[in-house]
């Protein structure tokens, strides 16, 4: 099973229409929720969202999506316990 790229920073960029935090757009969340979703579309989608992130938001994303893939919770939600 492939794990959503959602890191729970959840706001969509107006001009792109793409998250801040995943780098998806609205239909990519949709689909990622398909039950028949195949795990080949979404090894894809994560390569096109690393393609869309850049610089410190690109760090950030696979610093946190790797820490939730190990850990099973964001960064973000283990910083929120934490406070």
């Amino acid at each position: 099973m492939i794990i959503s790229p959602c890191i729970s920073i959840c706001r969509t960029d107006p001009k792109t229409g793409y998250c801040y935090g995943c780098g998806r757009n609205n239909e990519e969340k949709k689909i990622w929720k398909l039950e028949d979703t195949t795990d080949d579309w979404k090894k894809n989608n994560l390569e096109d969202i690393k393609k869309r992130l850049a610089g410190w938001q690109l760090k950030s994303f696979e610093e946190s999506y790797t820490y939730k893939i190990e850990n099973g919770i964001s960064l973000f939600k283990k910083n929120l316990k934490n406070e």
